[in-house]
């Protein structure tokens, strides 16, 4: 038997028992060998790649949450995830599925995406289906993680989410965070990235995740634009996390650092200012940035967990209490 007999006598085998829902012994006894040798030809077709399998775990939401999350802050919609906090990863990732699905709902031909980076996009890029539009352009409105995990970085992102919706992308090509004010000023100047910026205001969707500052979580320090040494620094400062890598303080502001007079992004204020502008984050120790995100009025939707959506109220309701 050839390699490619092999494979499709493989494919056959896998066939049966995944789509005709043919069992074990009934495919022994149909091509005259032993249950075990099923067994054994049904893992070989999942090595080969013949046979791929995945587990999409039932997407469950809290509707209570989410209707406080919008009435709280006059979000358009929210959507929050039933979580499992001993299990973030399987977390991060359904709740990448949930942006997923709260881009697919705005996407048309012809529409400019603005896209940033960071962990939970590359969850929202892994969990978006291949859909056939046209005319599609994805922006990268933030410059690129430098040292940091290359998987989650916009260029790579940008080009992975184009790839799904049979688009077009554009980067942007600088690091996030540079040397000095004057390299920033000059970069964002550049016709190329400056035309990207353009285009970004202009985006009829904008979808990005929302850092914290937290050494053991923040996309940041994971990309090597700040040690953990300097966390409590700018903890200090009042800074409570990140927005399209602007520093921001508790009511959303981007606080007068050094740090933001160097970042190369469009601003948040100023991205998809027209169009729909998507928060993904989850884990309740981000629930200071999503809430300060949330108080600037960026989002107009919220995609996150219950752990964080609960302590994001909690935090917001005891600011009111001691405001009083």
């Amino acid at each position: 038997m050839t390699e490619d007999e092999r494979l499709e006598f493989l494919g056959k085998v896998a066939a049966w028992y995944y789509e005709d829902d043919l069992d074990q012994s009934q495919i022994a006894r149909r091509i005259g060998k032993s249950r075990s040798m099923v067994s054994r030809l049904l893992n070989e077709a999942r090595e080969k790649g013949l046979v791929q399998i995945r587990v999409q775990v039932p997407l469950r939401t809290d509707s209570h949450l989410e209707e406080q999350l919008q009435e709280t802050f006059g979000l358009a919609e929210a959507r929050v995830l039933v979580s499992d906090e001993l299990d973030w990863e399987m977390t991060l990732r359904r709740v990448g599925r949930l942006g997923a699905i709260a881009l697919q709902h705005r996407l048309r031909s012809g529409i400019d995406v603005a896209l940033g980076w960071g962990a939970a996009l590359h969850s929202v890029v892994r969990a978006m289906p291949e859909i056939q539009l046209e005319g599609v352009t994805v922006l990268q409105v933030m410059g690129s993680v430098g040292d940091g995990d290359p998987g989650i970085d916009g260029s790579n992102l940008a080009r992975a989410m184009a790839e799904k919706l049979a688009g077009d992308f554009r980067y942007l090509a600088a690091p996030l965070i540079v040397s000095n004010e004057e390299t920033a000023s000059d970069l964002l100047s550049d016709r190329t990235i400056s035309n990207t910026v353009s285009l970004a205001r202009m985006a009829e969707v904008g979808i990005f995740g929302i850092g914290a500052i937290d050494s053991r979580i923040s996309g940041l320090v994971r990309a090597g634009y700040f040690t953990q040494e300097i966390v409590p620094a700018l903890r200090e400062q009042g800074i409570v996390g990140d927005f399209l890598g602007y520093l921001i303080d508790e009511r959303g502001r981007i606080v007068d650092s050094p740090y933001n007079q160097r970042v190369v992004a469009s601003r948040p204020d100023e991205v998809a200012s027209e169009g729909t502008v998507i928060g993904v984050a989850g884990n309740r120790s981000k629930a200071a940035a999503i809430l300060a995100v949330l108080r600037a009025g960026y989002l107009d939707v919220l995609i996150t967990d219950s752990a964080a959506a609960e302590e994001v109220l909690t935090i917001h309701r005891e600011s009111i209490a001691r405001a009083r």
